[in-house]
Formats: C-alpha cells, sequence, structure tokens
C-alpha cells in the first residue's frame, strides 16, 4: 500500500484535501491526522472493519480502548446514554481540547471501538482543522495515537510515516503537534468522577470547575478490558532502555560512560551528552516526544532521564516517564 502524505494549513485547510481524506474514511480507510495533542490514526467508528485495521496496524492489544473524536458537543451526545451536568460543565470548560470524558455509550458505538466497555471515551480536539474534518466526514473519528502500540507518541508527520507507511492510506500533516502529550482521561460516570490518564489539563484545573475527584488506583490489569487508553504499564516507550532518575541525572550518565555505554541525558541541564527540556510542564510536554524520538535514532545503549518534580503540575509528564522506562514484559 502506498501512503499519501498531504501537507494542510491547520488554520486554514484546504477542503478538497479534507474531501479526500474524507472519502478515504467513508470507504473504511485509515487516515493519520493532525491534532493539538499528538497525531492520531482515524477511522469512521460506524465501520467495524475500519476500526479492526487499526488495531491491526498499530498492534494495538484489543484490550485498549479508543477515544473518539467529535467536532461538537452535538454530536458527543448522540453518542451517549446520560449527558450529565458535569459532563456539561467540563465540556464548557475545556472543549475544544486536550480533555477525554468517559461515559455510557448508545448502542450504535460499536464494541470494537471500546473494547468490549459499555462507556465510550469523547472529545473534541482543539485543532481547527481536525474538527473541520470530522464535520465534512459526517461521523465521528476514533483516532488513537498514530504509531506502533507502545512506543513513542508521534507529534510530527514524519514520527508517523516512520512507523506506518505502507501500513495506512494517508497522513495529513498540518506540522508539529503544539500540546506534545496525549489528553487527560476523565470518567464522568461516577460521583466524584475519576481521572484515568492525567494530561494537559490538570487535576487542579478539573476541581476548579466541578470540586474533588478521585484517581485511579493503577494496577496491572493485563488480559482485562481497560478503562481507558493509555493504562498499559509499558507505554510511549523508545527501543533505547530508558533510566529514570530523581537527581540531576549527571552520576548516572558519567556512571554508565565509564562502563563504556553510549548514553545520553534527556532533563534541565545544559551540558555534552545532554538534551536539555524546558522547566515549566507545558514547554516541557510540548517538546518531550520529538527530543525521544531524535535520541532513539541515535543507536545509543541507555537514555538517561532525570525526573522533573513530584508535583502535581507535573503529574501527567511523570506518567509518561514512568511507562517509558518500564521493561518490557
Amino acid at each position: 500500500m502506498h501512503t499519501q502524505l498531504l501537507k494542510l494549513d491547520p488554520d486554514n485547510p484546504d477542503t478538497e484535501v479534507l474531501r479526500e481524506a474524507s472519502l478515504i474514511l467513508n470507504q473504511g480507510g485509515l487516515v493519520a491526522i493532525p491534532t493539538e495533542t499528538v497525531y492520531g490514526l482515524a477511522a469512521n467508528i460506524f465501520n467495524a472493519s475500519a476500526v479492526a485495521k487499526i488495531y491491526t496496524a498499530k498492534g494495538r492489544p484489543g484490550n485498549n480502548p479508543l477515544i473518539v473524536h467529535v467536532h461538537s458537543v452535538e454530536q458527543a451526545k448522540s453518542l451517549v446514554l446520560n449527558w450529565n451536568e458535569c459532563a456539561q460543565k467540563l465540556a464548557e470548560a475545556f472543549w475544544p481540547g486536550p480533555f477525554t470524558m468517559v461515559l455510557d455509550k448508545k448502542d450504535m458505538v460499536p464494541d470494537c471501538v471500546t473494547a468490549g466497555a459499555s462507556s465510550v471515551a469523547l472529545r473534541i480536539p482543539k485543532l481547527f482543522v481536525t474538527r473541520k474534518l470530522i464535520e465534512i466526514a459526517g461521523v465521528p473519528l476514533a483516532a488513537p495515537s498514530a504509531n506502533i502500540s507502545g512506543s513513542i507518541s508521534p507529534t510530527t508527520a514524519s514520527h508517523v510515516l516512520k512507523d506506518l507507511a505502507g501500513r495506512i492510506e494517508m497522513i495529513l500533516d498540518a506540522g508539529p503537534a503544539s500540546g506534545g502529550i496525549e489528553s487527560t482521561v476523565l470518567d464522568v460516570r461516577s460521583n466524584p468522577p475519576t481521572l484515568l490518564r492525567p494530561g494537559l489539563v490538570t487535576v487542579q484545573m478539573i476541581e476548579k470547575i466541578i470540586g474533588p475527584i478521585n484517581q485511579f488506583q493503577q494496577q496491572h490489569l493485563q488480559g482485562t478490558a481497560f478503562p481507558s487508553p493509555g493504562m498499559m504499564a509499558r507505554h510511549y516507550a523508545p527501543k533505547t532502555p530508558v533510566i529514570n532518575v530523581e537527581n540531576s541525572g549527571i552520576e548516572m550518565l558519567e556512571k554508565l560512560k565509564k562502563e563504556g555505554l553510549k548514553v545520553r541525558l534527556l532533563g534541565f541541564q545544559k551540558m555534552e551528552d545532554a538534551v536539555c527540556l524546558p522547566e515549566n510542564p507545558v514547554g516541557y510536554a510540548s517538546a518531550l516526544y520529538a527530543a525521544l524520538h531524535d535520541l532513539d535514532a541515535m543507536g545509543l545503549d541507555r537514555i538517561v532521564i532525570a525526573l522533573p518534580p513530584n508535583t502535581p503540575q507535573w503529574l501527567a509528564i511523570r506518567d509518561r516517564l514512568n511507562r517509558a522506562a518500564t521493561a518490557a514484559d
């Protein structure tokens, strides 16, 4: 299969290109799409064979559900049984944006999208081009990250091409994803709601709108359906082994170099053999996956990561880094 790569202006996209992508989606094909978080691999949720192609192309476990992307609150409401007051408040506060809500689904949402669960994860993307594509396609789009399952998420079209060339019909290139990490996921069926995956919409931001929330007690759920994407123990991981440390990382870097290993440090230090990232969570998130992709392409023996502070503002970043450092089964 030849994979087309088409460039788009994220704010003023070529409608003909979007129509071409929509045709592929409505005919059961796969299109990698830009979003403000990471690039997604989109399929028409009402086409079971197309959704199955997502799992095949990514090598994604069948117990890992997909987030459904919609272009409006009305479209979201059409897919769920009970759009509650909490969901309405959160939609008004955080949609469109990097925020996903889990609600009880209607029967019209196929089980293949939800890994057999009775719930569905929904969000409205912030990027105009993405919402316009969903509108033109006329159907909600299931769209997990456009990469091989468990590996580093793609924040550019070139990252997608590296993993999925020849596996999908089209990639829409609207430039680098600005957010850099995946959306926050909140289960709003429970009272209080439960955080399933941290993201750039922080716990503090959510609690300012609806009051206290619970945090999911992470357990290894392999073998059973996950309540949300992003909950596998090993995820977002480079091929190069990752070592996380709760300090500057310099000592570990020097130790490994003395052992003859080819190694680089990812952290806050401006020095030789190190990649320095911003000291604020938003800037760090935006640069993280691109930095990991670059380091993973260097043929290193190890990547040492100096973990950011263990504070609420850094919860999402530390979640991604800790999963990236988990040893493969």
